[in-house]
């Protein structure tokens, strides 16, 4: 069994309040958690405007299908939000 940790780290140039940030997050969020079965949450940078880091946890069977989960969960970010990639932390456990 493998547990994924992913940390996605976006960058929203349009966002000019902590109100559209939480629109934003909470939509994604609720998304990923509707479509994969994953915990997700906002992780870090709250106060920052533009900022948007992502937390994303999930189990796996093995490490093949664990990347592939992993894989699918970026992809699906990065289709569903108008935010910027900035970076990806991959953690298997």
């Amino acid at each position: 069994m493998r547990v994924i940790a992913l940390t996605i780290r976006l960058y929203a140039p349009w966002v000019h309040s902590l109100k559209e940030k939480r629109m934003e997050v909470k939509s994604l969020i609720a998304k990923l958690q509707n479509k994969f079965h994953v915990s997700a949450a906002e992780v870090d940078e709250q106060d920052i405007h533009q900022t948007i880091v992502i937390g994303i946890a999930a189990v796996a069977v093995g490490q093949m299908q664990a990347d592939s989960i992993a894989d699918h969960l970026c992809n699906y970010v990065e289709a569903n939000t108008e935010a910027e990639i900035i970076s990806i932390q991959r953690d298997f456990y």
